[in-house]
């Protein structure tokens, strides 16, 4: 799909999303919930959607699952920080960096909405880096004024 953060490909196995990519892959097949996220997505970008919802599965150690699971929880417009999530869940903010960096479901689960210390926006590896997690939370930010 065409996005205001570039070109996205959605991958989904066993009716569940798996993979948000940057990129394009030249075809595949249109099902139900890929149609289905799609439009939330764009929904999203166009700043009528808050709230995800679709059957999720990401890979990962079960570490990154559970990093995935409490930035699944992040409210739209709020800020978590490596170090609040860290403390949740009993780990060092390094090691929620590194599984936020490997979320295989960007914008869905909210990576974008995890930050350094007081705010300052660190770590995303999807799109153009930074500018794209500044991006998406001034989506955010727009809809909440």
């Amino acid at each position: 799909m065409h996005s205001p953060v570039g070109d996205l490909t959605l991958f989904e196995e066993d009716e569940a999303i798996t993979v948000v990519e940057w990129g394009r892959v030249p075809s595949g097949e249109a099902t139900p919930l890929l149609t289905e996220a799609k439009n939330q997505l764009n929904a999203y970008f166009d700043g009528t959607l808050t709230k995800f919802d679709l059957p999720l599965r990401p890979a990962g150690s079960d570490f990154q699952k559970r990093v995935c699971a409490l930035m699944y929880k992040i409210p739209f417009g709020e800020l978590m920080t490596y170090g609040q999530i860290a403390k949740v869940l009993g780990s060092a903010p390094r090691a929620v960096g590194g599984a936020c960096g490997r979320n295989p479901i960007p914008i869905i689960i909210p990576c974008h909405r995890v930050t350094g210390a007081n705010g300052k926006l660190t770590g995303f590896s999807g799109g153009a880096g930074l500018e794209t997690k500044e991006f998406l939370l001034n989506i955010e930010i727009k809809k909440l004024l």
